[in-house]
């Protein structure tokens, strides 16, 4: 039986989600913890690969058990797991239900900070600079109208396409802090950072909104801006067709 698990993380404390020979991550603490309640060998896989120091408000994972799992298992995984991992959900999926190819959409946000504040300094970029935000959602509506976004891309990737379809993408403001919702079927490497990073110039007026045809078009990472800090995104959504669940 397969089972899809609902999570979220505090990245601050993990070098990503994938899990790595050398270094503490998500899917190596929820597979230990699983484990270890389930009195099992468990092996999860996850919806996407956060990068270190990525937040996900909302991830999910799937795992397979040849047995009805118990009504409180949420508990006891949220019991021995750390403060910075929280298990929300476990639903029964069909067998061939996939958390990572059967996703619909994924959706970020990333947050800037404009004002300094000692309590969220490690869940914010902080960048006190004006921002110009129409110039940035003008931008945004240039993203739409593209699909090959290697110019966002890390290098030395290993993809069979840089194709991806934006759904959406918007710049607001909210409080002291800025904010960058971005919505797409699926995301490369560093993708998400790397149009931040871009944008912000755009709003600073460094480079005019139109420049971003000529970067997208030249498939170049090395045109494109630089890549903000991780401690700012955060993985917000993953949408799945009702038709999984069993």
């Amino acid at each position: 039986m397969r089972y899809f698990i609902e999570l979220s993380y505090n990245g601050k404390a993990y070098h990503g989600w994938q899990i790595q020979p050398n270094a503490i991550t998500v899917q190596e603490v929820l597979e230990n913890a699983l484990s270890k309640v389930l009195r099992s060998n468990i092996s999860v896989m996850g919806a996407g690969r956060t990068d270190a120091g990525v937040h996900a408000s909302q991830m999910f994972a799937h795992f397979d058990l040849n047995k009805l799992i118990e009504d409180n298992l949420v508990f006891k995984l949220n019991s021995i797991l750390p403060n910075d991992i929280a298990i929300h959900n476990i639903i029964q999926a069909h067998d061939e239900a996939h958390t990572r190819f059967d996703a619909l959409s994924r959706t970020y946000i990333y947050k800037i900070s404009q004002k300094k504040n000692v309590f969220n300094f490690d869940f914010v970029y902080a960048l006190q600079n004006q921002l110009n935000l129409a110039s940035m959602n003008e931008a945004c509506d240039i993203l739409l109208k593209y699909e090959d976004f290697q110019c966002f891309s890390k290098v030395h990737t290993d993809v069979k396409t840089y194709n991806c379809n934006i759904m959406s993408a918007h710049w607001q403001c909210e409080n002291d802090q800025v904010l960058f919702t971005i919505k797409a079927d699926r995301f490369l490497r560093n993708m998400v950072r790397a149009i931040v990073g871009t944008m912000i110039n755009i709003g600073l007026g460094k480079m005019n909104a139109a420049e971003l045809h000529n970067i997208i078009k030249s498939k170049d990472r090395g045109e494109a801006g630089f890549s903000v800090p991780a401690h700012g995104l955060y993985l917000t959504k993953i949408e799945y067709p009702n038709t999984i669940y069993s």
